[in-house]
């Protein structure tokens, strides 16, 4: 409840009138909370943010996922296979109802040698309102997280 409370707030503060413009100075508010769900541990909080039909797409695994339970899904799918998951926002551009992120993407591979941190950048659509997020679209390079790990090309992850 306390998900949905906090995600409901959001939406009552947030602005109508977006135009195209950098934020690198302050990150909207649905972005920081986006990042502060990815670096929390409540799977929930990330699923809440989005449209009931909302659509997470993680580009480098080829992976999409629908509605607030299987988007919670892939954050808990997240959480126990990567120690220490954190998105740190570097810009953000907004334009309508969509918001370019610029950001590194961090973490340690359970059973990996070393720990990981890549440039990610992420679209977001956001609904009407500009209170939750519609569709989410993450772009980032595997062969680099793989890399900096220490693991080989073809690794994939245990099945849970």
């Amino acid at each position: 409840m306390t998900v949905l409370t906090a995600a409901a707030a959001l939406c009552a503060t947030a602005s109508t009138a977006y135009a195209a413009q950098d934020t690198n100075q302050r990150a909207p508010r649905i972005v920081t909370a986006w990042a502060r769900a990815w670096n929390g541990t409540a799977p929930q909080a990330l699923g809440a943010l989005f449209t009931a039909d909302g659509t997470y797409t993680d580009e480098a695994v080829g992976v999409t996922f629908r509605g607030r339970k299987e988007i919670a899904g892939w954050k808990a799918r997240a959480d126990t296979l990567i120690d220490n998951v954190h998105v740190t926002i570097r810009a953000t551009h907004l334009d309508g109802d969509r918001i370019t992120v610029r950001a590194v993407y961090s973490g340690h591979l359970k059973g990996a040698p070393k720990p990981f941190a890549v440039p990610m950048t992420t679209q977001l659509s956001l609904d009407k309102n500009h209170c939750r997020i519609a569709s989410d679209k993450d772009h980032y390079s595997l062969a680099t997280v793989l890399t900096q790990s220490g693991l080989p090309a073809d690794w994939t992850p245990p099945a849970t």
